[in-house]
């Protein structure tokens, strides 16, 4: 995700590539990001002096960058510390990175790597509203971007941050079915690909109830209804409802 949003922040020119800093433990990656995006690389986060610092660590990581600076006695250097680690809270990047720096934790997914992203944003209280805007500056070259209370974090984590692998398995299964039915599988995946994709662009273009589209489509005694049936059936409402609540859960897991 951290290479995505590196990508897209300068293919977009929201940041040319002398205004970046990359850390990377590896030295190999090191050496391929500076290669191919020409930014200024280092391998220790306490070594970058800026503006903004974004950490893409994994949540699990956050320990070991909370004893660094301990064991160094150091601050980190930067005015604003934006965080895309699951589960953690702003309280708890707070106790880690300093309770008086200005931290946003957000949530972008992985449809970020092609400027489709769904990025959702909380702030403590010494962000500024100017901070803010640099904020939806960076992740609006990844795709869309709100701001939302914390309290919602964990359950946009459930949804839109966990969500394209739901909707990754309902294409998958979607183009099994169209091959067991007779289809190629390219065929099947091209169809199941672009009718997801229609019918998500249509909703967003229209900004009418998904029940709205379902009824659309839905004939009396039709082969729609009949899918719908059969999808009622098995259960796929709830166990996609379900599916939102179990990573809901995890999120918040992750914070203890």
């Amino acid at each position: 995700m951290g290479e995505a949003i590196l990508s897209r922040l300068l293919s977009t020119h929201t940041y040319s590539p002398d205004r970046v800093i990359v850390s990377h433990p590896r030295s190999e990656r090191r050496e391929y990001i500076k290669s191919h995006y020409g930014v200024e690389v280092v391998d220790d986060n306490l070594q970058v002096d800026c503006e903004i610092l974004l950490l893409a660590l994994k949540p699990q990581q956050l320990g070991d960058l909370e004893s660094s600076l301990l064991e160094q006695e150091q601050d980190l250097k930067t005015g604003l510390v934006v965080s895309i680690l699951a589960g953690r809270s702003l309280e708890h990047l707070g106790y880690a990175l300093g309770k008086d720096l200005p931290i946003v934790r957000a949530m972008p997914n992985t449809p970020a790597q092609v400027g489709a992203g769904m990025t959702c944003f909380a702030c403590n209280d010494l962000v500024t509203d100017a901070e803010k805007e640099k904020v939806k500056g960076i992740f609006r070259a990844v795709g869309e971007v709100l701001e939302v209370p914390e309290y919602w974090m964990d359950a946009v984590t459930g949804l839109s941050g966990s969500g394209p692998g739901y909707v990754a398995v309902a294409i998958e299964a979607l183009i099994d079915g169209a091959v067991m039915m007779g289809l190629p599988r390219s065929v099947a995946q091209t169809l199941a690909v672009q009718t997801v994709l229609g019918s998500a662009q249509y909703l967003q273009t229209t900004g009418i109830d998904p029940a709205l589209l379902k009824n659309q489509v839905t004939s009396p005694g039709g082969t729609t209804i009949a899918g719908i049936h059969a999808l009622e059936r098995h259960g796929l409402r709830l166990a996609l409802m379900e599916a939102v609540k179990a990573a809901t859960l995890r999120s918040e897991e992750l914070d203890r």
